[in-house]
């Protein structure tokens, strides 16, 4: 039942221990990865001699047999636990590990202290996976999980267009968005976006519709009435209900005429964008398609961090992260980042940000092949909004 996942049983030989274990609910990437099963309260995942475990709750021991990708799945009645307490679990824990026949696990680096010094206390060896190697195994993805990423990007994509209908249809009075008679907010564009993704079998909390000075703050999620010329900053990166894949999209808009320094911006991001695409290709490393996009800009006179670590205005983040279980995994586009493989899937999001101007940012997803890269996103870039 479960993938092959050598570079893991690797690792877990090299710490010379017997197995990973994951205590976590499913919201943690690596639980779900491991073990295939949305557990909304933590459980026990142990791989160990390619094979994965679960200790489940007797709630959840059904749905976990059905939909787990687990070789074996105990409950916790196997070992006459109900309501215990700390001590109690932790020995049906250990006791765990014993019919497994495990001694020794490696955790990661953020697993419950309580539970690593507890199994200590009970004669487990517990050492700490401070390398995260099973990131380092979801950041490449097998063509169903690239599947999966398209699906959630599909959805992406008819929430950025409900949200670019809203401005299309807007009419400006005194230099403000107006839209069915009342203002047009940050908050009613990102309703529309928010709607439009749940229809899509996809969910976001954290939706970008940022414009003017808040534009200019990467991570502002934007609140208030949108201006005529102004850039606005819509960033979308929704989780798929179903599959729990993510996916990831920014584009930049402006109703009626940017003005010029909008525009040359606008321009050199798309430009930037275009030539970290081009960088991506397996063996180049995250820093090559970082500096490319860095390029672009510091030829144009702008700053980044990469030529001034002090600014605060210019190209002030990454250029992009890796996609997958989790919005933000390895690999990193940045800085020091190590080499790209076929099946990472990743942002180009290059952006220049002056609360004095505003913020632009473009922002495609692509997948790296065995010969480049190619784009998942299919979205036009339209800037001006007539």
């Amino acid at each position: 039942m479960t993938r092959d996942m050598p570079a893991l049983a690797e690792t877990i030989a090299g710490r010379d221990v017997d197995g990973y274990l994951i205590d976590a609910d499913w919201e943690d990437p690596t639980q779900l990865y491991l073990s295939g099963f949305t557990g909304p309260d933590p459980f026990l995942t142990l791989y160990a001699d390619g094979g994965v475990h679960l200790l489940v709750s007797g709630l959840e021991y059904a749905r976990a047999k059905r939909e787990s990708r687990a070789d074996t799945v105990r409950r916790h009645a196997e070992y006459d636990f109900q309501y215990g307490g700390r001590e109690r679990r932790l020995d049906m824990y250990a006791d765990f590990l014993a019919d497994v026949g495990v001694e020794s696990v490696l955790m990661p680096d953020r697993a419950p202290v309580g539970t690593a010094d507890g199994l200590r206390d009970r004669g487990i060896t517990v050492a700490v996976d401070h390398e995260d190697a099973v990131a380092s195994l979801r950041a490449v993805k097998s063509d169903d999980e690239v599947d999966r990423i398209r699906t959630a990007q599909r959805a992406t994509e008819s929430a950025m267009a409900a949200a670019e209908s809203l401005l299309s249809e807007a009419a400006v009075e005194d230099g403000t968005l107006v839209h069915g008679g009342d203002v047009l907010t940050s908050e009613r564009v990102r309703e529309e976006i928010e709607v439009t993704l749940l229809r899509h079998g996809c969910a976001s909390e954290e939706t970008i519709v940022a414009g003017g000075a808040q534009a200019a703050d990467p991570h502002d999620r934007g609140s208030g009435p949108l201006n005529a010329g102004d850039a606005i900053v819509i960033d979308v990166f929704p989780r798929d209900t179903d599959t729990k894949y993510f996916a990831d999209m920014t584009r930049t808009f402006v109703v009626g005429e940017p003005g010029d320094a909008l525009r040359e911006r606008y321009d050199l991001t798309v430009s930037a964008l275009d030539a970290a695409i081009d960088a991506v290709e397996p063996g180049a490393t995250g820093e090559d398609v970082h500096v490319a996009a860095c390029e672009v800009y510091e030829d144009a006179g702008y700053p980044t961090l990469r030529s001034d670590p002090d600014t605060d205005t210019g190209y002030i983040h990454s250029t992009g992260h890796g996609v997958g279980l989790a919005v933000h995994e390895p690999p990193r586009l940045s800085m020091g980042a190590g080499e790209l493989e076929p099946g990472n899937v990743v942002t180009i999001e290059p952006g220049l940000y002056d609360p004095d101007v505003g913020g632009i940012r473009v922002e495609d997803l692509v997948v790296v092949t065995t010969d480049g890269c190619e784009v998942i996103t299919d979205y036009p870039k339209r800037f001006v909004i007539e």
